[in-house]
């Protein structure tokens, strides 16, 4: 039985997300949070009632604000809002992506703060537990106004417009919601911009962008530590003392973790000499990633947790706020900075295999990690490919967030670009996810060469086991496509060093 997790009681987390996300996890909305958004929604209807003048309920939105609308175009407007963005391309975002861009709507919704009917927060809450994933295109996105278009895939389904993903089919929206026992529910005023207007997909891409990238970094961290056993490096660099008198909280948890895994260890040696800088300077080095993954938490929580659209009510007063919570920069810098840390992470595996596999530098290794060199060309191919990689990662780094161009009529004459940060850091972190497992290959490879796992510090040993239940010793030449795969995909599960 799936796990239930209630929205609106506490602060939600990037844990919390993919719990719904990925594991299944049914959404239930807190009593106190649909107290909150009808009192929202009243708020509003009593603004409506005074004939207040409010921006995207009886007024055009971005560039048309000047228009006012009378009181039976309010809902036209709404549905048109979400039928003229209908203008996306690319492949679709994963249907992961999508359920977390779900539920922190909902958490947004919870806040009160943008006025929308409970029924309406109930029927978003419905597509997660009936698993109803709307097929949403990846580009569109601006990131100013929010996610716009990304957010109306999503919003269109609750009319039964669109195509939406159910039981392992794509098919038109209203098939999906009658299949799964539900109904469209058309939108009231306002509702289709609390929807769509807001930084909802890229902050669900950061949320899992986050656990991802953790998990790649101690893979990575893992393969650098079977590195310098198979090596035959020293471990002193990794001394506690050492990193103290730097003082970098990265630097530290990188070398307590390197000194975990080599626990232990038979292979690695007093330090008589210094090691290459990719073997010897793993803390220095990659500190400062540890540090940007741990500090980014606290970046994506609280965007998780805020109230992001426009304009915003008070459920508390009823006063009116036209702002811009929705503009996506501090997601889109975080975003751009995890792109160069993915870089660097990619540089450091390509510095490894190049010593591993090079005999002039792995201290008596055959050449290629194969027994019978010359016939076999062993893990040649596999350097070649994480060359390839490592270079793609460098190209996808490039900051997207000053590529600002206006749009929309000059109403934004700047953009955030967090999406497209989003999806370069996602296709990035594939990247460097198959590069990293190539180098977990080469490394149990490199060991089994140099002596075997007996010698292995205690935390390494579990991770040469991991990936050895998957992959085989090469003692000749094979394709090794399906093994890099699995090796990837332990990594994405968090499974590595179990």
């Amino acid at each position: 039985m799936a796990e239930t997790f209630e929205v609106g009681t506490a602060r939600l987390t990037i844990e919390d997300t993919v719990r719904v996300a990925r594991e299944g996890a049914e959404v239930k909305i807190a009593a106190p949070a649909l107290g909150r958004i009808a009192q929202g929604r009243l708020r509003l209807d009593e603004l409506m009632a005074r004939g207040e003048r409010i921006y995207g309920v009886n007024t055009g939105v971005g560039g048309n604000v000047g228009i006012s609308l009378p009181a039976e175009k309010m809902e036209l407007l709404q549905h048109n809002l979400v039928r003229h963005l209908g203008c996306a391309t690319g492949q679709p975002l994963p249907n992961d992506v999508v359920r977390a861009a779900i539920l922190l709507r909902l958490a947004t919704f919870s806040t009160g703060a943008s006025a929308v009917r409970p029924e309406l927060a109930e029927a978003l809450a419905a597509l997660l537990n009936r698993h109803i994933t709307p097929v949403v295109p990846r580009y569109g996105s601006v990131g100013a106004s929010g996610d716009l278009m990304p957010s109306a895939y999503i919003a269109r389904v609750l009319i039964g417009a669109g195509e939406a993903e159910f039981d392992g089919r794509r098919m038109p929206a209203a098939e999906a919601l009658e299949a799964a026992g539900l109904k469209p529910i058309p939108f009231a005023p306002k509702e289709a911009l609390a929807l769509i207007n807001g930084t909802t997909v890229m902050t669900a891409c950061a949320a899992l962008l986050w656990m991802d990238g953790r998990r790649v970094l101690e893979a990575l961290l893992s393969a650098a530590a079977l590195a310098v056993e198979a090596m035959e490096a020293p471990a002193q660099p990794f001394d506690a003392w050492v990193q103290e008198q730097k003082g970098h909280p990265g630097q530290i948890a990188v070398a307590a973790f390197l000194r975990d895994m080599l626990a232990g260890s038979g292979y690695t040696r007093a330090s008589s000499g210094q090691s290459c800088y990719s073997l010897r300077c793993i803390p220095q080095g990659l500190g400062q990633v540890w540090e940007g993954n741990q500090d980014g938490r606290a970046v994506v929580e609280r965007e998780i947790n805020s109230a992001n659209d426009n304009p915003l009510i008070d459920p508390e007063t009823g006063a009116l706020h036209k702002a811009g919570n929705f503009y996506g920069g501090h997601i889109a810098r975080l975003l751009d900075t995890w792109k160069i840390d993915f870089a660097s992470m990619a540089n450091w595996g390509n510095a490894l295999i190049a010593l591993l596999v090079d005999d002039r530098f792995n201290h008596g290794l055959p050449a290629n990690l194969t027994p019978e060199p010359g016939v076999n060309s062993g893990f040649k191919g596999m350097q070649l490919s994480i060359t390839s990689l490592a270079c793609a990662v460098r190209q996808m780094a490039g900051p997207s967030s000053i590529h600002s161009l206006p749009t929309e009529q000059y109403n934004q004459d700047v953009v955030s670009l967090g999406m497209h940060a989003a999806v370069t850091a996602m296709d990035a972190l594939e990247c460097l996810r198959n590069e990293t497992a190539m180098l977990l290959l080469a490394v149990t490879q490199a060991v089994d060469l140099r002596g075997g796992e007996a010698k292995l510090g205690q935390g390494s040993r579990r991770v040469y086991q991991s990936v050895r239940r998957l992959a085989a010793f090469q003692s000749a030449d094979r394709p090794m496509e399906y093994e890099v795969a699995a090796v990837a995909a332990l990594i994405v599960s968090g499974g590595l060093a179990n």
